[in-house]
């Protein structure tokens, strides 16, 4: 099993023909590759452990290292022992959420929603094979990592990328499973391609996918895709909650017409 508590990787990658690019700047490049590398990380990173992980050298990863210090974008740990992020990266988060026309049309329309169902609503945004949380409104019980806004797990197997790719053809939903790391988070994850392709199928006919215990033992969610104004779908709405307290037809009859139109308001942006 694969651990919720770290980032889904990006699959975003340079290719050669872009770093020979005449614009591409290769420092730059090799400095956002060692900030990367904390991305899985679940301690402070030594510059042995982050030259692994971006595939540099040492002395390399030292300079970058001294670099992003000097900037304020890497920290030394609390006990000495190896490279945190730091508190600059959250200027950036700040800046990403603020200057986002889709997260700024949302959130009121996300708090409306919350208000309504007082259980946890998210909003996803989707990245390739994954969908990153940009907002997360908190219900009476939360674990550690469902708090956390830049979370990110695989599209196969939530239900905002079922609602996602219940808005694709079959040829775009065959190119992300095929593309998918589908190793479970749970006993319950969906991993087969046959049975992922039944739930978008079932989120086409309903307009809204219902997903069991996917990421999170004992947690119901109901996803809802959120489209341009081409029909793209960008990102999904997610209303959470806890199997302990809800029948999963339950949950979905009581909130899903809820989500659905929260995503409709929000898809005019």
């Amino acid at each position: 099993m694969r651990s919720i508590l770290e980032a889904e990787h990006s699959t975003r990658t340079v290719s050669d023909a872009d770093a020979d690019a005449p614009l591409f700047v290769q420092a730059l490049a090799r400095g956002m590759q060692v900030l990367s590398a904390f991305h899985t990380a679940r301690k402070p990173l030594t510059l042995s452990e982050i030259a692994s992980a971006c595939g540099m050298s040492k002395s390399a990863v030292q300079r970058v290292i001294h670099t992003l210090r000097e900037l304020g974008y890497v920290e030394r740990a609390t006990d000495d022992r190896g490279y945190v992020p730091g508190i600059r990266i959250l200027d950036h988060t700040l800046d990403y959420q603020r200057l986002n026309p889709l997260i700024a049309h949302a959130s009121p329309v996300l708090l409306e929603l919350r208000r309504n169902v007082r259980e946890r609503v998210d909003l996803s945004l989707r990245d390739d094979l994954r969908v990153v949380y940009a907002s997360r409104l908190q219900s009476k019980r939360e674990t550690f990592f469902a708090t956390l806004v830049g979370h990110s797990v695989p599209i196969f197997c939530t239900s905002g990328g079922w609602a996602m790719m219940a808005h694709m053809s079959d040829e775009e939903v065959d190119d992300i499973l095929a593309r998918s790391d589908r190793r479970p988070f749970t006993a319950k994850t969906i991993t087969e391609p046959r049975a992922i392709r039944s739930q978008i199928r079932q989120a086409r006919q309903a307009g809204y996918a219902l997903a069991l215990e996917q990421v999170l033992p004992g947690e119901v969610a109901i996803g809802v895709a959120i489209r341009d104004g081409n029909g793209v779908p960008q990102a999904a709405i997610h209303v959470v909650g806890s199997l302990g307290e809800w029948e999963p037809d339950a949950f979905g009859n009581r909130f899903a017409p809820l989500a659905v139109e929260a995503a409709q308001a929000i898809s005019r942006y």
